[in-house]
């Protein structure tokens, strides 16, 4: 009975989930936040909140907070939001503020409407620590490769980064963020494949990644073989 329940409730969270990740991205551009943020709220909401959520929600009971006893998806994209604010206290100069995320969850948030003091409270819920992002490591990869590589300027940080975009919309290839360091080196390396013309696919790219990263080949290869297959499958 226990397994039919856990089985149940993964099963209600996968389609909220993907909206909820959607709506994080489309929120992230519509507040023009910068990659970094972007992609450290992900990681935040995707790899650490989300996952655990179903063990919250089995504890609602034991929660003092309203916004955790249930999977609402007003509530997942309050926390959303709320990790977006989180990533730009840590990254940004001039961090974003709750008033102009509340401004934007009032306008696209459209089951509930929230209060300062429910952002406020969301935020308790966070805990803060989120320094090994897939992007960082992109980032870093990506100017090495372009400056030890003339094909370097021929691949797209762009291509890179909707890459890692689609890996975040489902939890199976979401997983792969657990590894970030990897799956940083093997995104550039599918992104190489995808951008760059086969017939000047001269420099050495998987050695140089062994080299840089001590990862082995046949280790990238795979990941980068589930990568491709999840950019070029169709998508709803």
């Amino acid at each position: 009975m226990e397994v039919s329940r856990q089985t149940d409730s993964s099963n209600e969270m996968k389609p909220l989930r993907k909206k909820s990740v959607e709506f994080l991205i489309r929120s992230s551009h519509q507040l023009r936040a910068s990659p970094i943020v972007k992609y450290s709220a992900l990681s935040l909401f995707a790899d650490r909140f989300l996952p655990s959520l179903t063990t919250l929600i089995k504890m609602r009971n034991k929660i003092g907070s309203w916004l955790l006893r249930s999977m609402e998806e007003s509530n997942l994209q309050l926390f959303s939001l709320i990790s977006i604010w989180i990533s730009s206290k840590i990254h940004d100069s001039r961090a974003l503020s709750v008033k102009c995320l509340k401004s934007l969850g009032d306008e696209f948030i459209k089951d509930q409407h929230f209060t300062i003091r429910d952002f406020v409270e969301a935020v308790l819920n966070f805990e803060i620590g989120i320094s090994n992002v897939a992007f960082i490591f992109l980032e870093e990869f990506f100017i090495q490769f372009k400056g030890v590589a003339k094909v370097g300027g021929l691949v797209s940080f762009e291509a890179c980064m909707d890459v890692m975009d689609l890996l975040y919309e489902k939890e199976e290839t979401s997983l792969l963020f657990s590894a970030p360091r990897s799956l940083a080196a093997s995104i550039l390396v599918a992104s190489y494949v995808v951008t760059v013309p086969k017939q000047q696919w001269e420099f050495p790219v998987l050695p140089w990644v062994k080299f840089v990263t001590s990862y082995k080949e046949e280790d990238i290869v795979e990941k980068v073989k589930d990568i491709l297959t999840h950019v070029f499958e169709p998508h709803s």
